[in-house]
């Protein structure tokens, strides 16, 4: 062998050992949990097998993810909006290496019931005057423009906890009231009763995105965790924090109140992931 072929034999086992290694469709693995989630649940994906280099993306019904790394791989969290209809929804996953790999399925979304009330009241409480349709309209329009916007940088560590004290479980997501024959919006968070004045604290870590006073949620903050998912507090009392703010998981964000459109002191708390409303408590599950 001359002196040039041994130095191609070394400079070709030298790329063989510091080669990326490539991606193998084979080899990866992608799980979701739960595993046929209901509308209104949160879910998470994971990647299995992927390089620790690589870069994996992640659509589920051609919405974009916001997959982050885990000490076991990649994964990311979505909702399934409150109104989805049951069925299958197509996700797809892409990790890029040395070499790109596809990997494709179907995401089997299970039907969720909610309860119907039907109530007769008199004309002029069930309709808001010109000028107060208004301002809720542009109250709306400003939580709409929060929710929709998706930070490229996660912010919550860990599980996500109970806003408010106590073992009462919380009630009413995605109930219905028809009045006057009229279906109004469904009820897009859980209320969990407690006086006022009860501490309300962030159920993870992350930047307030608003705190205003509106008129059908009261007093409010909503707080950004990034990758596209807010939690909101509605009907505060007081509020001890201000927008920009980074807060820890725990941290104090006011008080319960009974402030807005409501009948009794309770903290209404809502979950969005992008312009998906999901029950908030669903995001206690995720490991």
């Amino acid at each position: 062998m001359t002196a040039a072929s041994r130095r191609l034999l070394t400079l070709f086992a030298a790329l063989l050992v510091f080669a990326p290694a490539l991606v193998r469709a084979d080899a990866v693995q992608v799980s979701w949990q739960p595993a046929q989630p209901r509308a209104g649940d949160a879910v998470t994906m994971r990647v299995h097998g992927a390089p620790a280099a690589a870069v994996v993306e992640a659509f589920l019904d051609g919405h974009p993810l916001g997959v982050y790394r885990t000490g076991g791989g990649h994964a990311a969290v979505w909702g399934i909006d409150m109104d989805a209809k049951p069925g299958a929804r197509p996700w797809r996953v892409v990790v890029r290496g040395a070499r790109a790999a596809t990997l494709e399925g179907r995401l089997t979304i299970v039907e969720r019931t909610y309860t119907v009330q039907h109530l007769t009241v008199a004309p002029g409480f069930a309709q808001l005057d010109p000028e107060t349709e208004r301002r809720a309209n542009d109250e709306t329009a400003r939580m709409r423009e929060v929710y929709r916007t998706i930070s490229g940088e996660r912010l919550w560590e860990g599980s996500f906890v109970r806003p408010v004290p106590g073992d009462a479980p919380g009630t009413g997501f995605g109930s219905r009231r028809v009045i006057n024959g009229e279906p109004r919006s469904p009820h897009s968070g859980t209320d969990f009763p407690a006086p006022v004045g009860a501490p309300v604290i962030a159920s993870n870590r992350g930047r307030v995105a608003l705190v205003g006073e509106f008129f059908f949620p009261g007093r409010l903050v909503i707080l950004d965790h990034g990758l596209g998912i807010h939690t909101a507090y509605f009907h505060l009392d007081t509020i001890t924090v201000s927008e920009g703010q980074v807060v820890e998981r725990g941290a104090a964000l006011g008080t319960v109140g009974m402030t807005g459109r409501v009948t009794g002191p309770h903290l209404h708390f809502g979950a969005q992931t992008g312009t998906a409303r999901i029950d908030p408590t669903t995001l206690f599950a995720l490991d």
